[in-house]
């Protein structure tokens, strides 16, 4: 944990000189795949991001969230809180080429493992403020893949 704490500290603060700045929150849905998907039916999330503009084509800033994989027949749903570095490469005005990668932390139920978070992701521009993500979101746990094929909308603040 204090790791984790480490790293985000060091990238809010490398990054604080940089003029340009966005926020972003989104909520997604997907598809569970991986060892997690006879256990769970569908995913659910949302995040909220702070990117810094690096370059012209490059952001990057940190990512936080609350994910949870609903239970299939009864099942208890699986939730964990991802905190993560993000990165975002501008391809065109329109198309965006991302990743997330953190540490997904085990809200619920009481006990659930925490692990590895990993997100890639492609984004389409509809608008000024609104963008469409197609993502694959992943956590690796005691070498267990609970992972989903996700699609979502991200909206700038």
């Amino acid at each position: 944990m204090k790791k984790l704490l480490l790293c985000t500290a060091f990238a809010v603060f490398a990054f604080s000189n940089v003029n340009a700045q966005n926020f972003n929150v989104g909520v997604n849905l997907g598809l569970p795949m991986g060892d997690i998907k006879d256990y769970s039916s569908l995913n659910i999330g949302v995040e909220a991001n702070y990117l810094w503009q690096v370059s012209e084509e490059f952001d990057a800033g940190i990512l936080a969230g609350y994910t949870t994989f609903l239970g299939k027949d009864g099942a208890d749903a699986l939730g964990y809180l991802p905190i993560a570095a993000a990165g975002r490469f501008n391809v065109s005005e329109d198309f965006t080429i991302g990743a997330d990668l953190g540490y997904a932390i085990g809200i619920n139920p009481s006990g659930l493992d925490s692990g590895f978070y990993y997100s890639p992701k492609l984004q389409y521009g509809v608008s000024e403020s609104i963008d469409i993500v197609l993502a694959y979101k992943g956590i690796s746990v005691n070498s267990v893949n609970v992972s989903s094929l996700n699609i979502g909308v991200e909206f700038g603040l």
